[in-house]
């Protein structure tokens, strides 16, 4: 995206939001968009309301974008000491702590609205809890070696919001989505803690990466063969057809491979496989859809 038709003092501010609040790095947008969209399909037994695509697809933007927004304001002062996000607009002092509170209290009003405005009574209730979490999150890393277990809650918490905005209520299948969503972000978000662990052990910032250890490989694949199994489970109580378990399958190869690129723990290719996470759920998705689509 371009901005030179502005001042060059608004483009380097407009250019540092954009930074701040990840929208040149959808990945974050995606791993959330897929399970959120997994439990619309799945709530509507078919094709969900066109309404609820809409509001869930801006709101999974927007609170994305919130929560990076806090989430840079809770590491300000150790972002500068880590290889990977020393660039940051707050680390840098392009962008004041002030405004990324603002952004994220703006941003979290407007998904609010949404919901208000285009859901139900039950939906609504569950936003205050999705709230809590995106706040909570980014602070675990100082208390807890389990922030991705945090993470994990946040990022599933779209799930039961969907379910009820959908069904207007919240099944135990909607709950056992979200557990296999809880593992999934877990198991990926532990590949990204990689990444960063040799910075992290230096300034004191826990992650599953450090508690693991040696482990790591390990504990990944055996929390990947859980969201397999459970998302089997979710498919076999739904009574889905053959086309949704082939997604699973590819999701099966999609972690086979992840496992390949990590098998040394450098940094690029552990982040490399984080990313390749995006296609696990999208070709979950893609099984879901379709098997839907053909009844």
């Amino acid at each position: 995206m371009t901005l030179d038709f502005l001042p060059e003092h608004l483009q380097a501010k407009l250019t540092a939001y954009m930074q701040l609040l990840r929208i040149d790095r959808p990945i974050g947008t995606l791993l959330l968009l897929w399970p959120t969209y997994w439990a619309l399909w799945l709530a509507a037994a078919g094709m969900p309301d066109l309404g609820n695509i809409l509001v869930f697809g801006l709101g999974v933007f927007m609170m994305r974008a919130a929560g990076c927004a806090i989430n840079d304001f809770a590491d300000r002062k150790v972002d500068g000491h880590v290889k990977r996000t020393r660039a940051r607009p707050l680390a840098t002092g392009q962008i004041a702590p002030a405004e990324a509170v603002m952004l994220f209290l703006g941003l979290c009003l407007a998904s609010f609205l949404m919901v208000v405005l285009f859901t139900n009574t039950l939906t609504l209730y569950l936003s205050f809890g999705g709230l809590v979490l995106a706040f909570i999150y980014p602070f675990m890393k100082r208390f807890t070696h389990l922030p991705q277990l945090f993470l994990g809650a946040a990022f599933s918490w779209a799930i039961p919001m969907a379910w009820a905005a959908e069904a207007n209520e919240v099944t135990r299948l909607a709950w056992l989505l979200f557990t296999a969503n809880v593992l999934w972000t877990v198991a990926y978000d532990t590949l990204y803690a990689m990444v960063d662990r040799d910075d992290d052990l230096k300034i004191g910032v826990k992650s599953t990466a450090i508690l693991f250890g040696d482990a790591d490989r390990l504990i990944v694949g055996i929390l990947q063969a859980l969201v397999i199994l459970i998302l089997a489970m979710v498919g076999s109580q739904a009574e889905l057809g053959v086309l949704y378990y082939l997604g699973l399958v590819g999701m099966a190869v999609f972690f086979a491979y992840q496992q390949h690129l990590i098998r040394l723990r450098e940094r690029e290719a552990c982040f490399h496989a984080f990313l390749n996470n995006n296609w696990a759920g999208a070709i979950v998705f893609a099984g879901l859809f379709l098997d839907t689509l053909m009844r």
